[in-house]
Order: structure tokens, then C-alpha cells, then sequence
């Protein structure tokens, strides 16, 4: 569209810059020859051509916002014009309305300081006032508050629709879940991924542990929607999402959802038992049928090893390591350790692994050992993944415990004085070869 030929300004005249802005919410129409925008072009360059007498031209740059909200300030040909104003390129903004500059009363108020520092007028062709003028500023916060307070009753209605409509159990859009595609505006069960999330529902119920579970996912290749491979995160929110049980939840209410269920209101309700308990109590409930934590790694001072036994008071285990000639019925060595509670000899070693994990030499003599076979492992990658077996550890399946335990150490001496551990580095470096930091990232 051809811009007007304005006549030439008189000699006497001082020019003023104009910068018309136009913006729509939408992009719905842009596509048409003539649309919205170029509407509100036309009006602005019909009124600075009016007022050509006393000195308005317009500048050659458009600065066009075609489908971007006026609720905030993110937009490209906004960014434009205010970069343009602070280089010194614009004397008055004009636009149609106040409302396609900014639909919010504190957004607006900086964009007037900016206007203001750099001298700039600001013009509405159809709501006539000046910003320089006291008047023209009360004017201008009445019809911006005006034009606020529309902003905030077409969101309540639309929050109150949005409402209305999850409480009938329909789908409002979003992240389509993994097991689900959109035909129609609803959900419907794509089979294939369905598959994936019942595995996820049944492996969990079955063993407990959501870091066991994603490291057998894994394994499997089973990935998210997305086509990556699912992470313990993932594995959460899966678990927790309610849609899965045909479920619509809206701001802490549930209402029955229009789409099908992929799992059983049983398992939803076996799994979510279990998830109420925290990860340590899931993984002292498999502990008694995992094997003794330091059991051939525990010895006394005498050189021998402590074996691992159990008795029974009152319904309640109790669980110890006893030294070879206390369960043969010898005598032993005075200054020999006789017995020791297992919990507490393993919450122990478990306490100075992790302890020990965070020690410089024991990092270092980790990089060193594990740079063997890979070369371009860095000592802070080491550092990292080391810590972060720390937060990890509660997490781990009791299995994965002592395999990690029997990786590390080599011996635990007790004595009168206490315990001594003595770490593998080389186990340490396999650690790190299977966990990587990326992978443990993952895992947490």
C-alpha cells in the first residue's frame, strides 16, 4: 500500500518525527490484502498528515505487532520502537487506541517514563489528550484503567468457561499425556503408548522404587510423547497424573473426565499407597530379603570375619553381626568385638562411604583410576557424580545398595575405637564409568 505524498514542510517549521504503532491479539485475518493493522495505519498517517502544519512527518519504519498480546511488553516491533526512541529517532508515538500500545496500567506507566527521559509525545487518533500535560496524564490513567479493567473481565470469563467446562470432564488443551492423542477436541487411547504407561503403573506397584523402575525403563528404550528417554521425573509425573484414571482435575478438585481410563482404579489406588509412604520406608520393606549389607566385608580387630544373625523379640527382628567364635561357642579375644547391631554398624559405613565421597584425595584418586579407560573424563564430572550419589543414596532399591557397598569397599575392621573403612578406588571408578553425570542428573 502506497503512503501518501505529503507537501514539503515551510522552511520555519520544526519537524517532529512520527512513529505509528499498531497491534493485534491475533493473527487471525493478517493474511488478508487489506487487514486490522493496515486499518489502524491509515487512521494514524490520516491524522499526522493533518497535522502537517506544524511539522509532523512520518518516519519511514513500520512498527507492526500482529497476533501479540497487550498484557506485557514482549514484542518485537515494541522493542524496535523503544530502541529507536532511545537512539534518538522519534519525537511522537501515534497510535489508534491507548489499548494497542498496552493493556496494563503499570506496563504503561514505565513505557510513559521511557517516552518522557527521551522528550517523546505520545498521541491517540481517537482519544485526544498529550502526555506533556498534567490533564493529559489524569486522562490518560482513566482510560487505561478503563481498558485494564476490560482486560481483567474478559480473563475472568474466559477462567470461569475454562472452568464450567473442566467440571464437565472436558479436554481444554495443553501437553497431550503420553498413552492419549487429540481427534476432535478429546482425548482418546492411543494403544501403543497406553501399553507404556500400564508397564509404568505395574512396574512401580510391583517393586516400589521409582529409581529401580526408570533404570529398567531405560534399559527397555521406553521413551516419553516426545521420543526421549524417560527419566525418574518423568516417571512421577506420570504416576501422579490423574488423567490416567479417567480422571479431569481442576485447582484441587476432581471431576469425572469425558475420556476413557487407561489403568484400574485398583492399581491407581495400589500405587498412590505406596507413594505415600517415603522411599526409605519402600525400601526397608524389601530389605530383610536382601542380603546383609557388609556381610564378607566386616571383621574384627582379630583378623576375623563377623557373620551376619538374627533373633526375635516380641514379633520384633532384631538383626546383628557376631564374630566366627561367638557362633561356634569359642572364647574370644577379649579385646575382639563380639556382637554389633547391624543397623547401626551399616547406617555407619553407609554415613562415612557417603562422607568419604566429598574428600578431594578421593576424588582425585578416582579421576586418576578412571581416566584409564576414559580419557576425557574430567575431575569436575568425577566431582559430580560422586556428589550426587550422596542425595540419590535414600532412593536406591536395597539391591542397588549393597551392589554399590560390595563396589566401594573393601574392608570394615571394628574394633573398641570404633570403624575402619577401606574404599576401593578402583571401585570408584567403575562407579563412575556406569553413572555419568548426565545419567545421574537423570536419575535424580
Amino acid at each position: 500500500m502506497s503512503r501518501r505524498q505529503p507537501p514539503p514542510l515551510p522552511a520555519s517549521v520544526k519537524k517532529l518525527r512520527c512513529a505509528v504503532y499498531t497491534r493485534k491479539s491475533t493473527e487471525e485475518g493478517l493474511d488478508r490484502e487489506f487487514n486490522t493493522l493496515d486499518a489502524q495505519r491509515d487512521a494514524c498517517e490520516a491524522y499526522v498528515l493533518s497535522q502537517r502544519a506544524e511539522g509532523w512527518v512520518l518516519v519511514d519504519d513500520r512498527y507492526d505487532d500482529g497476533g501479540f498480546t497487550g498484557a506485557n511488553l514482549e514484542r518485537p516491533a515494541l522493542r524496535r520502537l523503544l530502541a529507536d526512541i532511545e537512539r534518538d529517532q522519534v519525537d511522537v508515538v501515534v497510535v489508534y487506541k491507548i489499548d494497542r500500545l498496552s493493556r496494563a496500567l503499570m506496563d504503561f506507566s514505565k513505557l510513559v517514563e521511557v517516552f518522557d527521559a527521551h522528550g517523546v509525545t505520545f498521541v491517540s487518533v481517537t482519544q485526544s489528550f498529550n502526555t506533556t500535560t498534567s490533564m493529559g496524564r489524569l486522562t490518560l490513567n482513566i482510560l487505561l484503567s478503563f481498558a485494564q479493567f476490560e482486560r481483567e473481565v474478559i480473563g475472568e470469563r474466559i477462567r470461569d468457561k475454562f472452568a464450567a467446562s473442566r467440571a464437565r470432564g472436558m479436554w481444554m488443551g495443553g501437553k497431550v499425556p503420553l498413552g492419549y492423542d487429540v481427534r476432535d477436541r478429546k482425548l482418546v487411547i492411543n494403544e501403543a503408548e497406553a501399553a507404556t504407561v500400564r508397564r509404568v503403573f505395574e512396574g512401580f506397584a510391583e517393586i516400589g522404587s521409582a529409581t529401580a523402575l526408570t533404570k529398567a525403563l531405560r534399559a527397555e528404550s521406553v521413551t516419553t510423547k516426545q521420543g526421549t528417554p524417560i527419566n525418574k521425573g518423568d516417571v512421577y509425573k506420570l504416576l501422579n497424573n490423574r488423567t490416567y484414571v479417567g480422571e479431569a482435575p481442576h485447582k484441587g478438585l476432581v471431576y469425572p473426565g469425558e475420556h476413557e481410563a487407561i489403568i484400574s482404579r485398583e492399581l491407581w489406588d495400589g500405587v498412590h499407597a505406596l507413594l505415600g509412604e517415603s522411599p526409605r520406608a519402600r525400601a526397608n520393606k524389601n530389605r530383610l530379603q536382601s542380603p546383609a549389607l557388609l556381610k564378607g566385608l566386616i571383621f574384627g580387630v582379630d583378623g576375623r570375619a563377623l557373620s551376619p544373625t538374627h533373633t526375635r523379640r516380641r514379633g520384633r527382628l532384631y538383626r546383628y553381626y557376631v564374630a566366627q567364635r561367638v557362633l561356634k561357642g569359642d572364647e574370644a579375644d577379649p579385646e575382639a568385638v563380639r556382637r554389633v547391631s547391624a543397623a547401626e554398624i551399616e547406617a555407619a559405613v553407609v554415613d562415612q562411604v557417603r562422607a568419604l565421597l566429598r574428600e578431594p584425595e578421593i576424588i582425585v584418586g578416582t579421576w586418576v583410576a578412571a581416566r584409564a579407560e576414559l580419557p576425557d573424563l574430567t575431575e569436575e564430572e568425577v566431582r559430580e557424580a560422586l556428589g550426587n550419589l550422596d542425595p540419590l543414596w535414600e532412593e536406591l532399591f536395597p539391591a542397588e545398595q549393597a551392589r554399590i557397598v560390595r563396589l566401594l569397599v573393601e574392608r570394615v575392621e571394628v574394633g573398641p575405637a570404633g570403624a575402619d573403612i577401606r574404599l576401593r578406588v578402583e571401585g570408584l571408578a567403575s562407579l563412575v564409568r556406569d553413572l555419568r553425570p548426565a545419567d545421574l542428573a537423570e536419575a535424580a
